[in-house]
């Protein structure tokens, strides 16, 4: 048997199938789509990767309070005391009114790891803020400021229980209450004379940042109807000063106010004979008796020097004041006495000298004031107490045509 043919047949044999396999691999590659899917092994679950600063930073918000300087303000965001002031005299040396802080606003105090502040922010108001950072053991400080978005709008209501509810009820605030009252503060007394049936209108500027209302501007034109009577001012600047003035020009600001609080009722009136309900008989009560809680803020009625500040038998705790024009004024039975009075001091129209108490001879919380000339009392209700400074006589045409202009906008937007 020829052994040596046999196995050239066995050699080409193998060389054949290893070629045919070599050439389904290579099918199989280029076409994968004919062959079954690989098996994967299950890997474990991606995480996310967070970056972490290199040198983690922390932000502390304070808010101002009440009675808070900004210093105090600073302090408790964990600023050193003397830092804190540095930092506060830094502020108002770049505009920051430090005597008029607003309750809220946002102190941000920003510290690296080491508790080291490193970034203050400090926003005044809706449109003024200010930032500061260290620089070579002081502070560096940055304001940025934008204008407000003012608005002129028309308000307008009737009173039915109150002024108060009156203006809210138009969807504003009570704020502008304050602000129509001192307008007429000198000529009508809001505490006795409301009536219901009163009607008011006015225009006034309203401040935004954005689409958020912040606050009220000037009250440019301003109408009170009751009784009959129709009360106007007249918002006008002159030398630097935003006054009202009736239509003839008279300055609505005169000398004395109507009222030393801007909200109360009277519970006795001036009369040379009422029945004392302490010290019993008939008396004269020389006097306006205003009904109000303990602590309501009473105001000085007009410019002035303290005469007495104390104690005074049967007033209980009074304020005594001389004005101008042989004019005296006096402030029975309150419970305290603003800090800093004493005789000889000088106070201003619309100051807050005191509140209301129930000290002396009181038969409940109630303010006695008493209106005085050259020596006599008289009734503070029916007194004509001295006006303010008109328009002067050159300025009078422009400003009947200025009033003209306000009263038929008015009248367009806001008719009675």
């Amino acid at each position: 048997m020829d052994v040596m043919p046999t196995r050239s047949a066995v050699v080409t044999a193998l060389f054949t199938a290893s070629l045919a396999g070599l050439a389904l691999s290579t099918y199989l590659y280029v076409w994968p789509g004919m062959a079954p899917a690989p098996r994967w092994l299950p890997g474990p679950a991606p995480v996310a990767i967070v970056p972490r600063p290199a040198f983690p930073m922390t932000t502390r918000s304070v808010e101002v309070r009440r009675g808070d300087t900004l210093a105090r303000t600073l302090m408790r965001g964990g600023i050193e005391a003397r830092a804190a002031n540095e930092l506060a005299a830094q502020f108002a040396r770049n505009g920051a009114d430090l005597r008029k802080l607003r309750l809220g606003a946002a102190v941000e105090i920003i510290s690296n790891f080491r508790d080291e502040p490193i970034a203050v922010r400090y926003e005044a108001n809706p449109w003024l803020s200010f930032a500061a950072r260290p620089v070579r053991g002081g502070w560096q400080v940055g304001r940025a400021e934008t204008l407000p978005d003012v608005r002129v709008e028309a308000v307008s209501g009737v009173v039915q229980r109150s002024l108060f509810d009156a203006v809210e009820r138009t969807g504003e605030s009570a704020r502008l209450v304050l602000g129509l009252v001192e307008i007429f503060s000198s000529d009508f007394d809001f505490t006795a004379d409301t009536r219901v049936g009163d009607r008011f209108r006015l225009l006034v500027e309203k401040r935004y940042a954005g689409n958020d209302f912040v606050d009220y501007g000037r009250i440019l034109v301003a109408q009170y109807a009751s009784g009959g009577k129709t009360l106007t001012g007249i918002g006008l600047e002159q030398a630097s000063r935003y006054g009202h003035y009736d239509l003839a020009g008279q300055s609505l600001r005169k000398s004395f106010l109507k009222s030393p609080l801007e909200f109360s009722r009277i519970t006795s009136g001036f009369t040379y004979a009422r029945p004392h309900p302490i010290l019993g008989g008939v008396r004269p009560h020389l006097a306006i008796d205003y009904g109000a809680p303990v602590g309501t803020p009473v105001r000085a009625v007009a410019d002035g020097v303290v005469v007495h500040a104390g104690w005074n038998g049967g007033n209980g705790i009074q304020i005594h004041l001389r004005h101008r024009s042989g004019f005296e004024t006096q402030y029975n039975h309150l419970s305290r006495i603003t800090e800093g009075l004493r005789p000889g001091v000088r106070v201003r129209q619309k100051q807050i000298i005191g509140n209301v108490g129930a000290t002396g001879l009181a038969t409940g919380p109630h303010l006695d004031y008493r209106v005085a000339r050259h020596g006599t009392f008289v009734n503070p209700l029916s007194e004509k107490f001295i006006p303010g400074e008109p328009i002067p006589p050159a300025a009078r045409p422009d400003f009947q045509r200025h009033a003209g202009e306000l009263l038929a906008r008015l009248e367009a937007t806001a008719p009675f």
